[in-house]
C-alpha cells in the first residue's frame, strides 16, 4: 500500500472496504430492495473518511465536538449503515440483516433520531448538502461567541457525501451559493462523480463543468482521479482541512457498483439488488468468500473498531479542556449548557410587550415580540429570504452573520428560500441554536421539501409566514396565498398558528419557543387587524389549546361562527349584527387546528357544542379541512380561486369576506 501502512496493514484495509461492500451487497440483495452500487464505490473513501480523518466518538454520536458526517444521498444508505456497525456505533450485524423491515434500526434512507449516529434524515437530493451548510453555520457561530484564547470548546468540521443527483438539484446550488459567501472553512464536501444516474449516464442531462461552478460560488476545488487510491483520498482531505477561508469541495471519481463484473459502471446498480448470481461473482472478483453472507473478519472488526478508543480520547481531551474553560468562564460555560438542552433562560418571556387597541399587522407585532424575546434567548437566530424589512425578522440588538462576523444573529439568506429552510433545520440539527426564517406566505412552496423533512424529524424551527391571504392586495394572485394554508396543514407534526391580532401573535411565538419538538409555522398579516379587548388570560390559555370562545351572545348559540387570523374579526363583527337579528351566534377564535385536536374531547365539546349543527368556518384560504369542523350541516366561506390585483379590502370584500355575507350565510343556516 501507498499510504504508509505495512503490507498486511494494506490487506486489512482491503478487507475493511470490501466488508463494506459485502454487507451492502447482502443487506440490499436480502431484501430485495436497495441502493447497491454508490456504497461499493464510495467503500474506500468513506473507509478513509471514518476510520483516520473524522472526529467521532461511536460510544456518545451525541458528543458536542464531534464532526459532522451527512450522507446527502441518502439512497446510499447501506454505506453509513455498514460504517456505523463496524466502526462501533449502537448498530448490530442483525441490524443490517434486517435492513428495509418493519421495525429495523435500517430504514431504506437515514432517519434522524432513529439510528445512532445518523445526523439528519435524507433522501430528498439535496437537502442533505443544505443541511450541511447549516450545521457549518452552526459551528462558526457559536465558536465566535463562545471560543476564548486557549479554549477552543467548539472546532469540528462538518462532511457531506452528495453524489450526481445532489448537484442537479438546485437547493445545492443556492445551498453552495451560500457557503462560499459566508467562507464556511469548516464545510468539506465529497463528490461522488460516478457519472451514473438512474437513467443512464449523466451525459444525457448534466454536462456543466461542476468544478468551475463551485469555484465561482467561491468554494476550494480538489480532484481525486481514482476513489480507490486511499492515500490520495487521506491527503485531499487534510489539504481540504487546511483551507479554512472557503469551503471545499472535492471531485472524487468513482465507478458505481465496483467490482461486479457485469454491473460496474451500469445504470442497473444503482436502485435495484446485484441479484444472488452477480452478488457471488463480485465477492468471488473482491477476494471475499462467495458462499457466506454478512461476512466479517474479527480484524476488520478490529481495526474499524479503533475509532472507539481513538474517539474516547478525543472526547476525553475536549472534557478535560471544557473543564478548564468553565473554570475560567463559568458564566459561558452555563449559558452554553443551558443553549445545548434547549432550556430557556428565567424571564425569557417577561419583556414581551403588551399591545394596546391601536390596530397593528401582525407582521409587525411579531417584530416586537421577536425582539424582545431575542434581548433574552441569545441562542435565537435568524433571518429571511431578502424580504426582512418586510417580515420583520430583524435582530435589531445584534448584527448580520458574515464571513468577518460569525457572531452575528441575522442572517441574510438572499432569494433562497428552500436551502434557506433546509439550512435552519441543519443549524437545529447541530444543536446549541434556536433558529427561524421568514418570507411570504405565497412562498411556502418553495420550502415544502425542506419544511416536510423538518416535520419528519420533529426540529423545533419557527418559520415566520406574513402577507398571509388574498389581503396582500395589489400584488394580485401571483403573492396572495389561498392554497397554502391547507398545504401547510396536511404536512404531520407541524404546528400552524395564525393569529387574530397583536396580543395572540405574542402567545403564538411563546408557543414556539416552548414547543421541543416539532416546527413551528406563524402565519401572519400584511394589514393592520384591530387588537381585540380579552384577557390575556383568555388568549394565553386559548392559543395554547389552538381553539377557544372569544365571544358568545347567550349560553347557547343558534350558531357557531369558526374563523382565523384577520377574519376572526370579520366573523366578531357579523355576531354583534345577528344579535341585532335576535340570533345568538358564539365566535370561536381557532389560531391552530394542531393544537386544538391535541386536546380532550370534553374540551372540545365545550367549544364547538356537539348539538349546535348550524357552523360556518371563515378563513381566506381554499375550503379544504374545514368541513371536520363544520359538519355537514355548515357553511364555509373559503376561496377556491386564485386572487385579483386590487386594494386588500376590495378584494376580501369581492370574495364574500363581510359581516354582511356572514350574516346571510348565518341566517340561511338558522332558518333552514
Amino acid at each position: 500500500m501507498s499510504d504508509g501502512l505495512s503490507e498486511s496493514q494494506g490487506t486489512v484495509d482491503d478487507q475493511c472496504i470490501n466488508t463494506i461492500r459485502t454487507l451492502s451487497m447482502d443487506a440490499i440483495q436480502k431484501a430485495n430492495s436497495g441502493h447497491p452500487g454508490a456504497p461499493m464505490g464510495l467503500a474506500p473513501a468513506a473507509y478513509v473518511l471514518w476510520t483516520r480523518i473524522l472526529k467521532h466518538n461511536p460510544k456518545n454520536p451525541d458528543w458536542h465536538d464531534r464532526d459532522r458526517f451527512v450522507l446527502s444521498g441518502g439512497h446510499a444508505s447501506m454505506l453509513l449503515y455498514s460504517l456505523l456497525y463496524l466502526t462501533g456505533y449502537d448498530l448490530s450485524l442483525d441490524d443490517i440483516k434486517n435492513f428495509r423491515q418493519w421495525g429495523s434500526k435500517t430504514p431504506g434512507h437515514p432517519e434522524f433520531g432513529h439510528t445512532p449516529g445518523v445526523e439528519t434524515t435524507t433522501g430528498p437530493l439535496g437537502q442533505g448538502f443544505a443541511n450541511g451548510v447549516g450545521m457549518a453555520i452552526a459551528e462558526r457561530h457559536l465558536a465566535a461567541c463562545f471560543n476564548r484564547p486557549e479554549y477552543e470548546i467548539i472546532d469540528h468540521h462538518t462532511y457531506v457525501l452528495c453524489g450526481d443527483g445532489d448537484m442537479m438539484e438546485g437547493i445545492t446550488s443556492e445551498a453552495a451559493s451560500l457557503a462560499g459567501h459566508l467562507g464556511l472553512g469548516k464545510l468539506i464536501c465529497i463528490y461522488d462523480d460516478n457519472k451514473i444516474s438512474i437513467e443512464g449516464s449523466t451525459d444525457i442531462t448534466f454536462t456543466e463543468d461542476v468544478a468551475l461552478r463551485f469555484k465561482a460560488y467561491n468554494w476550494q476545488v480538489k480532484h481525486i482521479e481514482d476513489g480507490n487510491d486511499l492515500e490520495a483520498v487521506q491527503k485531499t482531505l487534510q489539504a481540504a482541512k487546511s483551507d479554512t477561508e472557503r469551503p471545499s469541495l472535492i471531485i472524487l471519481r468513482t465507478h458505481i457498483a465496483f467490482g461486479s463484473p457485469n454491473k460496474q459502471g451500469s445504470a442497473a446498480a444503482h436502485g435495484a439488488p446485484l441479484g444472488e448470481a452477480e452478488v457471488c461473482l463480485t465477492k468471488k472478483n473482491l477476494g471475499c468468500p462467495e458462499d457466506e453472507c454478512f461476512f466479517v473478519l474479527e480484524q476488520t472488526l478490529e481495526r474499524c473498531g479503533r475509532s472507539v478508543e481513538r474517539g474516547e480520547a478525543a472526547e476525553s481531551q475536549w472534557q478535560n479542556k471544557f473543564a478548564a474553560y468553565s473554570k475560567a468562564y463559568s458564566t459561558l460555560a452555563v449559558k452554553f449548557m443551558g443553549a445545548l438542552d434547549r432550556t430557556l433562560p428565567a424571564g425569557w418571556d417577561a419583556a414581551i410587550p403588551d399591545f394596546s387597541s391601536e390596530p397593528l399587522a401582525t407582521r409587525a407585532a411579531s417584530g416586537q415580540v421577536l425582539n424582545a424575546i431575542a434581548a433574552k434567548v441569545s441562542e435565537l437566530i435568524g433571518g429571511s429570504a431578502d424580504l426582512a424589512p418586510s417580515n420583520n425578522t430583524i435582530i435589531k440588538s445584534s448584527h448580520d452573520f458574515q464571513k468577518d462576523s460569525y457572531d452575528g444573529r441575522n442572517l441574510r439568506f438572499g432569494v433562497r428560500e428552500h436551502a434557506m429552510a433546509a439550512i435552519v433545520s441543519g443549524m437545529v440539527l447541530h444543536g446549541g441554536l434556536r433558529p427561524y426564517c421568514g418570507t411570504f406566505l405565497i412562498f411556502a412552496d418553495y420550502m415544502r421539501p425542506s419544511i416536510r423533512l423538518a416535520g419528519l424529524m420533529k426540529l423545533p424551527v419557527i418559520y415566520v409566514f406574513t402577507h398571509d391571504s388574498i389581503a396582500v392586495g395589489e400584488d394580485g394572485p401571483t403573492h396572495q396565498p389561498v392554497d397554502q394554508l391547507a398545504s401547510l396543514r396536511a404536512i404531520p407534526n407541524l404546528t400552524v398558528i395564525r393569529p387574530a391580532d397583536a396580543t395572540e401573535t405574542a402567545e403564538a411565538w411563546r408557543q414556539a419557543l416552548l414547543t421541543a419538538e416539532g416546527p413551528v409555522a406563524l402565519i401572519l398579516s400584511r394589514q393592520k387587524i384591530p387588537v381585540f379587548d380579552s384577557s390575556q388570560n383568555l388568549i394565553t390559555e386559548g392559543l395554547a389549546k389552538g381553539a377557544y370562545i372569544l365571544f358568545d351572545s347567550e349560553d347557547k348559540p343558534d350558531i357557531i361562527l369558526m374563523a382565523t387570523g384577520s377574519e376572526v374579526h370579520i366573523a366578531f363583527e357579523a355576531a354583534q349584527r345577528l344579535a341585532e337579528q335576535k340570533i345568538s351566534a358564539r365566535v370561536v377564535n381557532m389560531p391552530s387546528w394542531e393544537l386544538f385536536e391535541k386536546t380532550s374531547q370534553d374540551y372540545k365539546d365545550r367549544v364547538l357544542l356537539p348539538d349546535v349543527t348550524a357552523r360556518i368556518a371563515i378563513e381566506a384560504g381554499v375550503p379544504l379541512g374545514w368541513d371536520r369542523y363544520v359538519g355537514s350541516y355548515g357553511a364555509i366561506i373559503g376561496i377556491s380561486s386564485f386572487g385579483a390585483s386590487a386594494p386588500g379590502g376590495t378584494v376580501m370584500a369581492k370574495f364574500g369576506f363581510t359581516a354582511e355575507n356572514i350574516v346571510k350565510k348565518a341566517m340561511e343556516l338558522v332558518k333552514r
